[in-house]
């Protein structure tokens, strides 16, 4: 099965969803997005399917919006809005699954990256991937569920730690906050997360989709809330002058002047 930007195979029964455009890191645009959904999709549909890994192709994860093309769009605001709504759809998505879905860390994961490793099942990272919130350094404000996935597996302190400083970090403290499971050596992942769908794929489906049922009701009334609430806040600074330098600042590769 073939999907715009995404390499798509099922191994026994996990199906591997590979982000594929190394060269921008992975960085998520309309059609990778699109693509991502759709994947989810025939992944919730086939029942042959009983566990699904999400990594990337290349040395990153997912570096999150694709910054470059905001940048070019004539109107960033509308390009950030749709791809805001497209990335939502992705996250519903992987909380809808009633199967286990897994996420492969093997680089940098950053802004809608970050939300989407945030929003699967499980968390194994490569002992070389890096995590960053990204969203307020250039003058936006998380989406893709950040504010709340993130804060329910760090806490509330973390996050907003995470929120307003933006640091860069690596894998054992993503292992320290609770963010990931497990890390590895970078030439284990693909083995030790494929160890891991296939225990899953063997396990007992009905009651796996039960606990992820259960857990999505827990909490999906108020995701979807989050994600409407992330959607309108998107809305809003993605139309600020604070955006406009931020977007500005990254694609020319310097500091941004906030408030100049």
């Amino acid at each position: 099965m073939q999907f715009p930007k995404i390499l798509f195979e099922k191994r026994e029964k996990t199906a591997v969803i590979r982000l594929n455009r190394p060269k921008e890191f992975n960085a998520l645009d309309f059609e990778l997005t699109v693509s991502l959904a759709k994947a989810l999709e025939v992944c919730k549909d086939d029942p042959d399917i009983r566990a699904v890994v999400i990594t990337g192709a290349g040395k990153a994860f997912c570096s999150g919006g694709d910054v470059a093309m905001f940048g070019s769009a004539k109107d960033k605001g509308e390009a950030i809005r749709q791809l805001v709504e497209l990335l939502h759809n992705v996250i519903v998505g992987i909380r809808q699954i009633p199967k286990p879905v897994i996420a492969a860390i093997n680089g940098v994961a950053a802004g809608g990256g970050f939300s989407m490793a945030a929003a699967c099942d499980l968390r194994i990272s490569a002992s070389s991937a890096k995590f960053k919130q990204a969203y307020t350094s250039i003058g936006l404000a998380p989406d893709g569920g950040w504010s709340m996935t993130v804060p329910l597996l760090i806490g509330f302190g973390k996050a907003t730690e995470l929120a307003f400083l933006d640091p860069a970090f690596d894998a054992k403290k993503a292992l320290d906050l609770g963010l990931v499971h497990r890390v590895v050596d970078d030439a284990e992942l693909e083995k030790v997360t494929m160890d891991m769908a296939l225990k899953l794929s063997r396990g007992p489906a009905a009651a796996f989709a039960v606990v992820k049922e259960n857990l999505r009701r827990s909490m999906m009334g108020l995701l979807e809330q989050q994600l409407e609430l992330e959607r309108r806040g998107m809305h809003r600074v993605g139309r600020t002058a604070d955006a406009d330098e931020g977007i500005t600042a990254f694609v020319e590769k310097r500091e941004p002047r906030f408030g100049a």
